[in-house]
């Protein structure tokens, strides 16, 4: 659209169902690479992606006309298909229903960048339940705790 500009950075986060720790760091990039060209085939562009064994951080510049629900429906249910498709997982791969998004200022880009890119780092003294639970606060969000990414129990 002629005349329309932009600027809106957002951080996408989602777990494996259960929070299982199951995406395995020998194929992990591999799937947050297809995760990158799945933002990007939505008319969006990928800043970076990344995660541990248990969830994903997609950081991304959104484009006006793309709806964030539509962009995550597409990216967890492509992305689940290519880990099941490719037998990556023993057991049937499912991403946790929902997902968390934060928006971000242009001048927090690198900031955000660099979070996401050390996250095997953060997650080392951080639980994810911490992480997610300190962003829900931390972007002052009510949640309601029953609908909050489940553990296995």
């Amino acid at each position: 659209m002629a005349n329309t500009y932009h600027q809106i950075y957002l951080q996408t986060v989602f777990a494996v169902k259960y929070r299982k720790a199951v995406l395995d760091k020998a194929w992990r990039s591999q799937v947050f690479g297809v995760i990158g060209n799945l933002i990007n085939e939505a008319n969006c562009k990928t800043i970076i992606v990344n995660g541990v064994e248990d969830h994903v951080h997609c950081f991304l510049g959104l484009k006006p006309v793309v709806s964030v629900s539509e962009l995550m429906k597409t990216v967890k249910a492509k992305s689940s298909k290519y880990i099941n498709d490719h037998k990556l997982t023993a057991e049937r791969f499912e991403w946790q229903e929902g997902y968390g998004v934060f928006s971000y200022h242009q001048s927090l880009v690198g900031t955000v960048f660099k979070y996401i890119q050390n996250q095997e780092e953060h997650h080392k003294v951080k639980t994810f339940g911490d992480e997610y639970l300190g962003l829900l606060k931390e972007f002052k969000i009510d949640y309601d705790a029953q609908y909050s990414f489940q553990e296995l129990v």
